[in-house]
């Protein structure tokens, strides 16, 4: 501050009053601030990069305020795949000898599903048997119920063979025999066959050995009596020179 003189003397009532001026000057005018602000943010759902807010306010004065935050969000959402959906596949009618199957199968990438009809064997040969015996074939209509395996094996076993070549009872079951390879049951009566036999082989070996186990303790036995009749006739000699 310059302190004013006049006439060489220094002037103390001008430089009070010239002080009380900027005091009051610096207290009455009030002080506007330059105040900047900038925000920047990602979207409402996921911020996946920086959220950077700063501040600044300047005074008149020269001080200066500056305020910066650094925020980051990341978000990792995981949902479950998409399942792939088997499709459906009904009978149109009940007298339709068709299953409906269908599969599907799903991984992360990918999915896969399929689907189709299956003609049911046994629904067929139970209708054209109930048709043929309808129309008065009984001996036809067991024939094609005799491809059945099961069908078959049961009625060798009642005693009963399924027909062949026009042949029925004793006759065909000549010819099953005969021709064995025609069965429907031929892998289920090759392996009993192996069955028997081996079987047999064991009731064959079982029977032998018992039977020589008998004949071996037969030939004890008879042993053992030929040794009671000497001992006997060498007593008898001994009683009858005694006697004399």
């Amino acid at each position: 501050m310059r302190i004013v003189s006049i006439g060489g003397k220094v002037n103390y009532y001008f430089t009070g009053i010239l002080i009380i001026l900027l005091v009051l000057f610096a207290l009455l005018v009030p002080a506007y601030p330059d105040t900047t602000q900038t925000n920047v943010s990602g979207s409402n759902t996921a911020i996946e990069g920086g959220y950077d807010s700063t501040t600044t306010t300047t005074y008149q004065s020269g001080s200066e305020s500056t305020s910066t935050t650094n925020n980051t969000t990341n978000s990792d959402i995981r949902s479950s795949p998409p399942q792939a959906a088997a499709p459906s596949y009904n009978s149109m009618t009940q007298d339709v000898c068709a299953v409906g199957i269908s599969a599907g199968i799903q991984t992360f990438g990918i999915g896969v599903s399929g689907g189709k009809h299956v003609i049911d064997k046994n629904c067929e040969r139970l209708k054209l048997a109930r048709i043929l015996n309808d129309f008065g074939m009984r001996v036809a209509a067991v024939a094609i119920l005799c491809q059945d395996e099961r069908v078959f094996e049961s009625m060798i076993q009642a005693g009963t063979p399924c027909p062949i070549s026009g042949k029925i009872g004793k006759d065909a079951l000549a010819l099953w025999t005969k021709y064995d390879h025609e069965r429907p049951d031929y892998n289920t009566y090759v392996k009993r066959m192996k069955d028997r036999e081996k079987k047999e082989k064991e009731i064959i070996k079982k029977t032998a050995l018992a039977e020589k186990k008998r004949l071996e303790k037969e030939a004890k036995t008879t042993e053992e009596f030929e040794k009671a009749d000497k001992q006997k006739a060498k007593e008898d000699l001994k009683n009858l020179k005694n006697v004399r």
